[in-house]
């Protein structure tokens, strides 16, 4: 079985360490997190070292998948996978047996797809990206890397995400609109894209 370092500890590592358990084909190796959390556990799973020790763990051969959340901004996830991108580091892609993602569809390196997540026919997700629990990502979206699609979120069809972008809990796109690099767009709302009254 494949062994997995996860870089980052908090809560996001908790869901996604729910997910990795459940989908089977990977065996957690460790955590990485700030260096006065060394020796302590997430779920039963020692934190083992820092983001220092990406350099060595990439020569060991492990995977990573880049644990950080993303709410106010993607720019910590970004600065770890390009650490580990840096270093030739292998990405895990991790998608829950409970999630449905269309053989049509593509997920790029270093991406989880969350419990009861859809991802229909034609859409793309770019790399180092969270579509979270319940979240719909309809037929021929795009969402770019470093992105995340929050729980329960619906990207009608054709949707393009830009880079960097939040997409929060329980917001709704239009059809084939088109966010801001590194866009926020808050939870609840209904997303008309930009000039479109």
């Amino acid at each position: 079985m494949k062994r997995v370092v996860l870089a980052g500890g908090g809560g996001h590592c908790k869901a996604v360490i729910d997910v990795i358990e459940k989908e089977g084909s990977y065996a957690i190796a460790g955590i990485l997190d700030d260096r006065e959390k060394v020796g302590k556990t997430v779920l039963g799973y020692e934190i083992v070292g820092t983001d220092r020790d990406i350099p060595t763990l990439a020569d060991q051969g492990y995977h990573f998948l880049v644990t950080v959340g993303q709410i106010s901004s993607p720019n910590i996830r970004i600065g770890i996978f390009e650490e580990i991108k840096r270093h030739r580091g292998r990405f895990a892609t991790v998608v829950s047996p409970l999630a449905y993602v269309s053989p049509h569809a593509k997920i790029g390196r270093g991406s989880v797809i969350m419990h009861h997540a859809l991802v229909n026919a034609g859409a793309v997700i770019g790399d180092n990206s969270i579509v979270n629990s319940k979240a719909i990502v309809e037929h021929d979206v795009i969402v770019e890397e470093h992105c995340h699609i929050s729980t329960g979120a619906i990207l009608n069809g054709g949707t393009l995400v830009k880079s960097g972008t939040f997409f929060g809990s329980n917001a709704v796109s239009r059809e084939y609109v088109e966010t801001k690099p590194f866009d926020f767009i808050k939870a609840g709302s209904v997303f008309k894209g930009y000039g479109n009254g």
